[in-house]
């Protein structure tokens, strides 16, 4: 049985190959760049043999526990990377649950992650060499390593089956996924400080020896190093690992076998207006419940918005390295920008639905306004807490109301710009149903030129905050900074009733045809 799983698992992979040359072409440059891969890390591998034995035994100790890792997160944002072994095919098939296991596990290994895996693996043994015994140990934890990589990734698909039929699901974990990307590069900076790295990341690799993520690994090391005990207790720990793993995915394919996963839509009973039924019975109100069920609920809102909690995280790492945490100055109002011009696209993102807002005879002031009122929900909570955050670490309490005056004027103003630009202009946006990462087609140079105007007439428009602030910064007289605080809020309430009265305007006399501009894209 194992080894027909094996051909069936050949057999449909060479039949998805036949089916498209693109899929050919896809698995060749696939196959090269592992090759390219594997290749380098043989290399170093090998040159590591000769290297100390505490660079040696880090570099491998941490490679292997980011390979693990990956293999346990990858199958969580590209579920639907390889389901030709999809275990919910055998449930009308009495096939028994250990040869099921074991053909799918090797099944794992036929393609180009398993086989890189492997290869990259096996070369660890060429690091640990120098001995009969420290060779042998790097080989039965390259392969207890592997067996614990494949087995993860079986236990988190099996695990997420049902979840991974969601959209919802896959655009949260692809967006939890951009978190330790984005942070990695500040991240690696910090600890490439001269100091620092080679304190650290040898510390580290001693910790996730003990660990199920670097104790197979590690079994090279120790026996190179003479610590008997040490490696057999870490033996242990890999062994007690993967049998661990393969227990959890045999009680998990029981259960996916019995009572395959569900991915039709839910059912909902009547009645649930949600926020819509917490607001008052107004029009504004009515169109603030929307959008703030969208900014929850719909993770293109959520998706444009990612980069807001990682700002005040990268701009920390770059005052740790630097001991200068001035930088954190520009969060408030970066984010205040950021937060405020998101907006500006709000009637693109509607798509069709929009036709709601002109049948149900919503005025465009109303529709301006509910849309604003959504995103101050949660813009002046951020500000304000991006803004005495950088004073609590800067210690710069006393130029606290100038910066928070900026902010709040360069929110409520670019608010009230938003709400003019939305009103007039369209841009091409992804679809409703579609990726937060997928960018359709559409007029690019419009899109552009409406970013890079509107960026320069909210300069301008809040020059006189700008130059408040300036003069306290240059004069240090404080006073400037609260008359900042005063007309900050003023000046920019200002201008966003303008710009709601405006944008509404413009929205009732082009509602149609902002329309049929966004109902292009379908």
């Amino acid at each position: 049985m194992v080894a027909h799983l094996l051909r069936l698992k050949l057999a449909l992979l060479r039949n998805a190959l036949r089916r498209s040359p693109w899929q050919l072409a896809g698995m060749v440059l696939a196959a090269l760049y592992a090759l390219g891969v594997v290749a380098a890390a043989a290399i170093v591998l090998v040159a590591l043999r000769s290297a100390p034995h505490e660079v040696a035994y880090t570099a491998v100790v941490l490679g292997g526990a980011a390979v693990i890792g990956g293999w346990g997160v990858v199958p969580v944002v590209a579920s639907a990377a390889d389901l030709t072994l999809d275990p919910s095919r055998f449930t009308t098939f009495a096939v028994p649950v250990p040869q099921l296991l074991t053909g799918l596990a090797l099944g794992g290994l036929l393609g180009v992650p398993g086989l890189a895996t492997l290869l990259a693996a096996l070369a660890t043994v060429a690091t640990w060499s120098t001995g009969i015994i420290p060779a042998l140990a790097a080989l039965a934890g390259a392969l207890l390593g592997v067996a614990g990589c494949v087995i993860l990734a079986k236990v988190v698909t099996t695990a997420t089956a049902g979840l991974a039929a969601s959209r919802r699901f896959k655009d949260a974990s692809g967006l939890a996924f951009m978190v330790p990307l984005v942070v990695l590069v500040p991240l690696l900076a910090v600890l490439a400080m001269e100091g620092q790295a080679p304190g650290f990341l040898p510390g580290l690799a001693r910790v996730l020896s003990w660990t199920p993520l670097g104790a197979a690994w590690s079994l090279g090391g120790e026996a190179a190093a003479g610590q008997a005990g040490a490696a057999v207790l870490k033996l242990l720990i890999a062994a007690g690992t993967v049998a661990g793993l393969t227990w959890c995915w045999k009680v998990l394919m029981e259960r996916a076998l019995v009572t395959p996963p569900f991915a039709g839509a839910a059912k909902r009973g009547g009645g649930h207006l949600g926020l819509l039924g917490a607001v008052p019975a107004a029009p504004a109100a009515a169109v603030m419940a929307r959008c703030l069920t969208y900014w929850v609920k719909d993770p293109r809102y959520s998706g444009s918005l990612a980069v807001i909690p990682l700002l005040p995280v990268i701009l920390y790492f770059q005052g740790v390295q630097t001991g200068d945490f001035g930088g954190l100055v520009i969060l408030p109002p970066l984010a205040a920008f950021i937060l405020a011009w998101s907006i500006s696209a709000d009637v693109s993102y509607d798509n069709t639905a929009f036709a709601l807002h002109l049948a149900t005879g919503v005025s465009g002031t109303a529709d301006r306004l509910g849309r604003v009122l959504a995103c101050l929900a949660f813009a002046l909570p951020v500000v304000f807490a991006f803004a005495v955050g950088q004073a609590a670490l800067n210690g710069s309490w006393a130029g606290l109301p100038g910066l928070l005056g900026l902010s709040l004027g360069i929110l409520l103003t670019g608010l009230g710009l938003a709400s003019v630009v939305s009103a007039r202009y369209t841009v091409a946006v992804p679809l409703p149903g579609d990726s937060p990462f997928k960018k359709p087609p559409g007029n690019v140079a419009q899109t552009l030129a409406v970013q890079v105007i509107g960026m320069a007439v909210l300069g301008i428009l809040v020059l006189p905050q700008s130059a408040l602030l300036a003069g306290e910064f240059l004069t240090g007289n404080r006073a400037l900074g609260w008359a900042n605080l005063a007309a900050g809020p003023l000046l920019g309430l200002a201008l966003l009733a303008g710009g709601v009265r405006l944008g509404g305007r413009w929205l009732d006399a082009r509602g149609p045809e902002l329309l049929a501009q966004v109902a292009v894209n379908r």
